[in-house]
């Protein structure tokens, strides 16, 4: 349920701004136009697109969870943030959105990514060298996970194998990317070869499109 925020604006100072974003809002990526940004939060504009047509569209997208994506590729910021107000306005449906988790990306990574990253700590379980290894994601996308095992794991860059995460209801066969290790655990970057679903809910795209967002 989104909490009544009337003084969301006077939190801290807020920049006007114009640009484009997109939000992941009912399992569906949305573009927004903003309209102003602070250190805590954004006020921004919902563009109408067929799905969320009116408020009450927004308020019943918003039941699952207050929680959103988001990627606002020109500032290169993307991470998770909430949504804590939204009401009809002549244009459209203006929306008070909070930050909760963001991440800036000063190496401009997010241009040349194929697709967004979503920081999610969940379990799972992966099978390398015919033993069970138990693994928490750093965090997941549409294209692979980036996962730690607790102790040294002996694995090669290329080993495809077979995994389990029941966070996304996802199995199947990965790839193992890049390895990284420590003293305490292993890293490593896996891409998805052969899944038993095609579609992964609950993680957004957020490719950036030159035409979308230009």
């Amino acid at each position: 349920m989104v909490r009544s925020s009337p003084n969301i604006e006077d939190r801290a100072y807020r920049k006007t701004l114009t640009g484009t974003g997109l939000i992941y809002l009912g399992l569906v990526e949305h573009e927004i136009h903003l309209l102003n940004i602070s250190l805590t939060g954004l006020l921004a504009e919902l563009k109408m697109d067929g799905l969320v047509n009116d408020i009450k569209d927004m308020f019943q997208a918003l039941q699952v969870s207050p929680i959103i994506d988001i990627y606002l590729p020109e500032m290169r910021l993307a991470g998770e943030a909430e949504v804590v107000r939204a009401e009809s306005t002549k244009e459209g449906i203006q929306i008070g959105i909070e930050f909760r988790n963001l991440s800036y990306d000063i190496d401009n990574l997010l241009y040349n990514r194929r697709a967004y990253r979503k920081n999610m700590t969940a379990p799972g379980h992966i099978v390398f060298n015919g033993f069970d290894y138990a693994f928490n994601t750093e965090n997941v996308s549409v294209d692979g996970l980036m996962i730690r095992i607790s102790g040294r794991v002996e694995v090669e860059t290329g080993t495809v194998t077979h995994f389990d995460f029941k966070h996304l209801e996802l199995q199947g066969e990965v790839q193992v990317i890049w390895v990284e290790r420590d003293y305490n655990s292993t890293l490593l970057g896996l891409q998805y070869l052969h899944m038993e679903r095609d579609e992964i809910k609950g993680v957004p795209h957020f490719v950036r499109s030159e035409q979308a967002l230009g």
